[in-house]
């Protein structure tokens, strides 16, 4: 049987494309501003399409302007949305990228976080098929830890947080079920790093 181990290359990176990801590329990005302060954060989300429906493919389909409208109810609600992030990580830890880690995705929007706002200009945004308020899958923790460790080496990152620390009041994900401190154990970074009220309790069921 495959492992992650054994899917996952020791020099991962062909420019900002992540070798062991699927690669899907989105057109709803562009350039980071010049001048910069450096990619130093990693933003966490979750998402399902429709939501807590898991392998639809309605996430990809999202991200690269492809979704079909009227296949859902749910869908009307998002109508002519362009969105995008660098990497989905679906139930079974299988990562996707969308958009080349050099370039800004849209997965942000309107937000704040290490005293600077419009979080797009200089994170990384990786999406989690999950749903606010469930728990997400040992494989994804695995997966979202090898991403973080392999973008660290190749971007000065210096914070992690979820898109609720950085759209507080407009944004809940990855929410309650998502366990931060799972993720800093398996990255073994210093605790300043993470949000600093990243809840440390079990993640409900499933």
């Amino acid at each position: 049987m495959t492992t992650l181990d054994d899917a996952w290359p020791a020099d991962p990176w062909e420019g900002g494309w992540h070798c062991a990801a699927h690669r899907l590329e989105s057109p709803n990005h562009g350039v980071r501003p010049e001048g910069g302060r450096g990619i130093d954060l990693i933003v966490v989300h979750s998402i399902s399409l429709p939501p807590g429906e898991f392998g639809t493919g309605a996430v990809q389909q999202l991200f690269t302007n492809t979704l079909d409208w009227n296949a859902h109810p749910y869908y009307q609600g998002i109508r002519g949305l362009q969105v995008s992030a660098h990497f989905f990580i679906d139930r079974m830890g299988v990562p996707w990228q969308f958009v080349n880690c050099d370039l800004r995705a849209w997965h942000a929007g309107q937000s704040f976080y290490r005293g600077r706002a419009q979080c797009n200009d200089d994170s990384i945004g990786i999406e989690l098929e999950g749903l606010e308020g469930l728990g997400f899958e040992a494989a994804q923790y695995q997966t979202l830890a090898r991403l973080c460790q392999d973008i660290a080496q190749r971007y000065p990152i210096a914070h992690v947080a979820g898109h609720e620390h950085i759209a507080p009041g407009r944004k809940q994900d990855p929410g309650r079920g998502f366990d931060w401190a799972v993720l800093q154990k398996a990255l073994d970074w210093p605790r300043h790093q993470f949000p600093p009220a990243a809840p440390s309790g079990t993640p409900p069921p499933h």
